[in-house]
């Protein structure tokens, strides 16, 4: 009788951070699900996290960028869509006229804008929240679990 193995599948997903001068987070306003998210999506079968990150900036906000450096990945499963790892990018800054300026995939996002700190608690579910917060902490812990770094 033979044992069978089986491995964990988590579905991948890959964001990106923007900020502006006044460190301000950009967020979207995606049209298929409610309330504000960072720029981003799920990975592709075959596709990295980092090449998802760049396709889905492109994609949701016609900008074509090199993203920076892993900012944290997030192991946050979720209660209806099972094992998920989150990967979050550094996009860099931009400038404060981009959420007016931008050629947004108007199928895909509602709205953007740039959020204070303060703010984000507030326009976001708290995990995701928590994972901006900790990406943007200096020195950020890279990894977390539910938003959350574990480090004591």
């Amino acid at each position: 009788m033979s044992q069978e193995l089986s491995a964990a599948t988590p579905r991948v997903a890959s964001g990106v951070i923007f900020t502006d001068d006044a460190g301000r987070v950009l967020l979207v306003k995606p049209t298929y699900k409610s309330g504000w998210d960072i720029p981003g999506g799920y990975v592709e079968p075959g596709e990295s996290p980092r090449a998802a990150a760049e396709r889905e900036v492109a994609e949701e906000l016609s900008m074509q960028i090199v993203v920076g450096r892993l900012m944290v990945v997030d192991w946050a499963p979720h209660q209806d869509e099972g094992d998920k790892l989150l990967f979050v990018f550094d996009g860099g800054k931009l400038a404060n006229s981009v959420p007016d300026q931008a050629a947004v995939q108007e199928s895909e996002i509602a709205d953007l804008r740039f959020a204070s700190r303060a703010d984000l608690a507030d326009l976001l579910p708290e995990r995701l929240h928590h994972r901006i917060v900790s990406a943007l902490a200096a020195p950020a812990d890279p990894y977390l679990e539910h938003g959350q770094s574990l480090m004591r």
